[in-house]
Order: structure tokens, then sequence, then C-alpha cells
């Protein structure tokens, strides 16, 4: 049995739904890119602790940072299932924090630009970040503000023209480097659900930058920052969106964000369950076999209600509640394969430190999943109400 034959669904030759044979090709065509510009490189970012603005260059050349937007901005028109393949086949690049990077651009800052933005907006900061030519963040959480956005602090007070923003951010993907920042804030003394709105707070703006890159166990290769936000002056024209209607912002591309982040823990299983099934064939003890047997059930499983959460996303259905099991079920999931991996990989005579590096650092960046995007908590309670509790 080949490589290819192992990492396909078990249930046949056909491409699961909804992805079609166009979409596989794309995958094959991803898949030699990632080999051969991103893979090779990830040992010296990840030690560097950063990777080069350039690489956002060579994604944009071949069209990657707009697989889901339309021609008119630079996209490639392909839709969320393209982009799907992408977040899936990241994680092959052996650095969670570049993929982290890559996707906060593509997955969670750019969509709302995209969806809420004025066409004034859309071409000022989307087509830009769909070239490669500005980076770009979502900055929503703050020190006393995570999952309850409702506790926001950080002030955007009206003046003649605009808003001047006063607060901080803190765990910020790509927070050191990004050219703007889609940034939430109060608008009202209450905040919360009626008074929080977003704006396009740019790099060049008085008083905005970041205050320190944040040290983390994973995603070494991800600049993730505290910013600060010192009397900064944002023109009227940045407002995204309608003014303190944040909040549905907020909500309209969490799903998207969750099926993201299911995709690319499959996409990381996958690759760690290829690995052990070469590396181990021929000479694996019982133990290392039903080992591999488990790691490939949670693969499956969880790339089985990833694709179904997918299909009914594309679909135009209400997907929380298989968005929401998805993202349960892969982000745990992910760091045991990896962890199993390391010790199956350990055990076998030959293995080098370069591959066990490797594997430690799949399990390291896999620990941020149960987190980012909605705590396992609020993925518990979020599926708990919608089963009628």
């Amino acid at each position: 049995m080949t490589l290819a034959e192992r990492a396909a669904p078990v249930a046949g030759t056909s491409p699961p739904p909804p992805f079609r044979p166009e979409h596989e090709a794309f995958r094959a065509e991803l898949r030699e890119f990632v080999a051969a510009e991103l893979r090779p490189h990830a040992p010296r970012w990840e030690a560097e602790r950063w990777f080069p603005d350039e690489v956002f260059a060579k994604l944009a050349a071949r069209g990657y940072l707009g697989l889901k937007y339309p021609a008119d901005y630079g996209g490639r028109g392909g839709g969320h299932v393209l982009d799907a393949v992408l977040c899936e086949e990241l994680p092959r690049a052996g650095s969670g924090g570049l993929a982290a990077a890559i996707g906060a651009h593509t997955g969670i800052a750019t969509p709302p630009v995209w969806t809420f933005g004025t066409e004034d907006q859309k071409r000022r900061f989307l087509a830009p970040a769909i070239a490669g030519e500005r980076i770009a963040a979502l900055a929503i959480t703050e020190p006393g503000a995570g999952s309850d956005v409702a506790g926001i602090r950080t002030r955007a007070r009206r003046v003649d023209g605009g808003y001047v923003v006063s607060g901080s951010k803190t765990f910020i993907t790509n927070g050191v480097r990004a050219d703007f920042v889609v940034t939430a804030v109060k608008t009202t003394d209450q905040g919360g659900h009626r008074g929080l709105s977003f704006l396009l707070v740019e790099r060049s703006m008085e008083g905005f930058g970041a205050s320190r890159k944040l040290e983390k166990l994973g995603w070494h290769a991800s600049d993730t920052a505290e910013l600060h936000f010192d009397d900064v002056f944002v023109p009227e024209h940045n407002l995204l969106g309608e003014e303190n209607r944040g909040f549905y912002l907020v909500m309209a591309n969490f799903q998207w964000e969750r099926l993201l982040m299911a995709l690319g823990a499959v996409g990381s299983m996958a690759a760690c369950v290829e690995r052990v099934a070469e590396r181990a064939a021929g000479r694996a003890r019982q133990r290392a076999r039903h080992q591999l047997a488990e790691m490939a059930t949670l693969l499956e499983a969880g790339r089985a209600v990833t694709y179904n959460a997918l299909r009914l996303f594309v679909d135009g259905e209400d997907a929380v509640r298989e968005v929401t099991i998805a993202k349960l079920a892969t982000q745990r999931a992910c760091y045991e394969v990896a962890e199993t991996a390391l010790e199956i990989i350990a055990a076998l005579p030959g293995s080098t430190n370069d591959e066990l590096v490797e594997l430690d650092r799949a399990a390291r960046d896999a620990r941020l999943g149960p987190i980012g995007g909605g705590t396992d908590e609020i993925m518990r309670e979020v599926l708990g109400r919608r089963l009628g509790l």
C-alpha cells in the first residue's frame, strides 16, 4: 500500500464530500508547494522565533491568500472548500506557528473586511492583503477578556472625524508584523453585546504598536503580541460595519474559524499517522501496531465530523452544532496523536534527533487547540445549549 493510499479516507477512493476532483488536484499542487517552499525552512524559522514576510508574498504569487475571495479583489473565487484544503495542508510544513500566522491572515482577519467592509475598505485592505502586500491580524482578546467578548475594555471615544482609541490587546497572532489590525473596541460606556464596534487600525497610526512579542510553549515561528493603543486617532472611514453592532461581526466568522482549527488538526493528525505507518512498517511490535490503530481511529473520526460540518457550512445550513462537535472532537485528539507518534518513533532504531524534535513540536503546537477559537469549556456550553439543556 502506498503512502497516498494510507492517507486516503477509509471509506473508499472517491474524494469525500464536499471535495471534488478539482479540489484534490489543488491539494496535490499545494502539498508539493508546502514540501518544497515551507517545510525545509521550518526548523530555522522555529529556532529564530520568526519567519520572513516574504512567505506571504510567495503564497500570494500562487493565489493562496485569496482562495475564497472574488477575482475583483485579486482572489481565486474558489470559495470556502478550496480554502479548506489550504487549512488542512498547511500543518505539513512542520510549524504550527507558520500555519497559525497564515491562517490568521486568511481565515480570521480578512473575512470580516470582505463580509462587512465598504467598497473603499475592500480596495484599501482586502485587495492588498490578498496580494501579500499588507499583513492582517484580528485583535479581540485582552488581558481581562478572552472568550467573553462582552468584557472588552479597550475604548473608542467619538471625536470629530473619527475615534480616539485607548486600551490594550494580548495574544494577537501576527501582532508584531501586521500592517492593519481588525480591532474590537467599546463604543459605549456599557460595551458588551450592544456597545461593541470594530475599527481598522493601521500600523502607521501614532500611538499604536506592539508592546512586546510573547514567548510561548509552542507556535514559536508565529509572532504573538501584546498591543497598545495610546489615544490612537482612527478616522471614521476605518469603522468596519455598523457602530455598536460589532458583536454580530464576531459571531459571523466564529464558525469558519473553528472549522479552520478542526481542518488543521485533521491535517496534522494525518501527517503523524502517515509518518508512523511509513517509519514503523514491518518492524513495529504489537503495542505500536495497536497505538497506530488508535491514532488512525482518532484521525478518521475527526475527519468524518469535520468534513460533515464543512459540507453543511458551505451549503449555507445552520452548522453550529456540527462545527462545535468537529472542534471538540479534533483538538485534544490532535495532541494525543502527535504525542503517541513521538513515543512510537522514539522507540524505533535509527530515529533521528530532527524527526523527534519535529514530532515534539507537533505535540507542543497542538496544545493550543483546546483554547484558541473558543475553549473546550465554551464549546461544551455551546453544544449543550444546542442540545436543549
